[in-house]
């Protein structure tokens, strides 16, 4: 396919995301002639915006909350993006607008920088039920003998999610305190803390030596949730290093080839500092 000039971030909001910031760097240090860019749209306006850029053969990701919709209307998607009904990459193919989801690959990503390795006969809560925690189930239905519980707002929405976890391991709970009971380990993929300093929940409450994963994150410093986990002697971090590893594989889509992580970090790394 036709190498894109131009990479788009849709969602809303963005102005806090630090995706620009990365593959910029990268997409220079590769010596890649193109821009990527963050746009906030309207609802109305995501179906109008994204057929302007397929018109323009740009290509992009998506984040909070169009995952689900813009999955929708995509006219092919990778077997993973069917499955999950949910899309975070996006490119165009002879007018065609195509989508994958590398925020499985950027999650497993996140959990061995945070524990070293996939975990075997983890019991794992996971908070929330948009197209991250999509994402994060398909996940860990792939990880040895886990097991899921999966609180949500709107309990259907979770019910929803089921199919996707480990089969016949993976269960809805109507209160969080009971999806966090025995945890080894708790996944945050609510936008919770991403624009104030509210936390999901005390990390207090969990058993000795549960950790924690946030998928919000922050410019500068961890998200609170991470702070009070860390500040208790739990292992805990945001959502870098899923950021950094769903970015990194978009570009297999985009340009078939590989980043270089390093300078994404770097990147990441002097903005914090």
């Amino acid at each position: 396919m036709p190498m894109p000039g131009r990479l788009v971030l849709l969602g809303s909001p963005v102005s806090h995301s630090l995706s620009p910031l990365f593959q910029n760097a990268a997409l220079a240090a590769a010596g890649i002639d193109a821009r990527y860019d963050a746009l906030d749209v309207a609802t109305a306006d995501l179906e109008h915006t994204l057929r302007a850029l397929i018109t323009a053969g740009a290509a992009g990701n998506v984040t909070i909350p169009y995952k689900e919709r813009v999955a929708s209307l995509c006219d092919v998607t990778t077997p993973i993006a069917t499955r999950l009904g949910a899309v975070n990459t996006w490119w165009t193919e002879n007018g065609m607008l195509h989508g994958d989801n590398t925020d499985v690959g950027g999650f497993d990503d996140a959990i061995m920088a945070l524990l070293g390795d996939i975990p075997r006969g983890a019991r794992v809560a996971v908070l929330g039920a948009g197209g991250s925690a999509r994402a994060v189930l398909a996940a860990i239905s792939a990880w040895p003998n886990a097991h899921v519980a999966i609180w949500a707002r709107t309990p259907s929405r979770a019910h929803a999610l089921v199919p996707l976890g480990p089969d016949g391991q993976t269960i809805v709970e109507e209160f969080m305190a009971h999806a966090l009971r025995g945890a080894d380990l708790v996944v945050n993929t609510t936008p919770i803390g991403m624009k104030d300093d509210q936390v999901p929940f005390n990390p207090g409450v969990l058993r000795a030596g549960a950790a924690c994963l946030d998928l919000v994150y922050r410019g500068h410093g961890v998200t609170p949730f991470v702070q009070i986990a860390r500040a208790q002697g739990r292992k805990a971090a945001d959502g870098l290093q899923m950021l950094i590893g769903q970015g990194a594989r978009s570009w297999h889509r985009w340009f078939g080839v590989t980043p270089d992580r390093d300078v994404m970090w770097r990147a990441i790394q002097a903005h914090r500092d």
